[in-house]
């Protein structure tokens, strides 16, 4: 079960010094400081700066943009629905992400539960009576397990990365989009097209988005009945979409829903990418704080 909440009204802000389309989109009054620089000196989300780690972040999304077709999505969505992996709570995936690291990540390099901890605690500091929008940081990219042997150990580039929607046209502001050239739907006419297999407005829940954590996570709430919110699930879904809420493509495919959720969305994402830090949280000093959240919002103990 899902509820709806009202949407808050905040004052609007710049953020990157980016102007959206819809002003009233872009809501973030929190007290955040936003870093000039990544973990490692660079710009955030930069994807042509000379680095250790931006070779290898190239490479990852060249991979995932060749094999990231409608028909492995649809095959992966199919097989990961059914949650038969595992069964545990919510905070023992979280520790079972201190073996995690995000190769498709050109800003941090720490385990993911450290990544999970800062982003909540940094919206907590701000939104101190949004406990839903805590929990949803802290548990927004679990899926990550994937890259686990018990969850099947998939490959990098099917698990991580920025998300889009396959069985349409693939946008030119996905990151490295040069080499979906080589991705056997960009040729195909069913699937090459502005709306491909969708229509004008359809929802986003319609949308088969390319697989990984993001998916799965959204998966896994939605079949051990969680009470998150609309947007906590949509939070979880599309965090990584930032062809939509960075850029502004595939506005077409929303519904209303989806516009009001979009909302809460960038509220997130300011968290989420500028809270990563080599400054770690004190893991066992919030746990009874997250795990009070986990107890409300979801049942003792999930089926993966």
């Amino acid at each position: 079960m899902t509820i709806l909440i009202e949407q808050p009204q905040f004052e609007i802000q710049a953020e990157e010094k980016k102007i959206y389309d819809n002003e009233k989109e872009l809501v973030l009054d929190g007290g955040f400081a936003v870093p000039e620089t990544n973990a490692f000196g660079h710009n955030f989300r930069d994807y042509t700066v000379e680095s250790a780690r931006q070779e290898g972040v190239e490479t990852f999304y060249k991979i995932n943009h060749l094999n990231q077709t409608y028909d492995y999505v649809k095959k992966m969505r199919e097989k990961y629905a059914k949650c038969d992996k595992a069964e545990m709570s919510i905070w023992e995936c979280c520790e079972l992400l201190n073996d995690v690291v995000d190769d498709s990540d050109p800003d941090l390099d720490e385990p993911q539960i450290q990544h999970l901890l800062q982003s909540a605690e940094a919206i907590r500091k701000d939104y101190p009576d949004e406990d839903w929008l805590h929990l949803t940081a802290l548990i927004h990219d679990l899926g990550k397990v994937l890259l686990l042997p018990s969850f099947g150990e998939l490959p990098q580039w099917a698990v991580v990365g920025d998300t889009y929607p396959v069985g349409c046209a693939f946008n030119d502001s996905i990151v490295h989009s040069k080499y979906f050239k080589e991705n056997p739907d960009y040729n195909n006419p069913a699937y090459n097209s502005k709306y491909g297999v969708y229509s004008e407005g359809c929802g986003l829940d319609k949308v088969m988005m390319s697989w990984g954590h993001d998916d799965y996570m959204y998966l896994v709430a939605k079949e051990n009945g969680t009470t998150l919110p609309s947007a906590g699930l949509f939070i979880i879904r599309y965090h990584s979409f930032y062809a939509l809420h960075r850029s502004g493509a595939y506005k077409h495919l929303m519904n209303e829903e989806d516009k009001e959720n979009l909302k809460w969305l960038h509220i997130f994402n300011k968290y989420d990418l500028y809270s990563k830090s080599k400054v770690l949280v004190d893991v066992e000093e919030v746990k009874p704080y997250y795990m009070s959240l986990i107890e409300k919002y979801f049942p003792a103990k999930l089926k993966w």
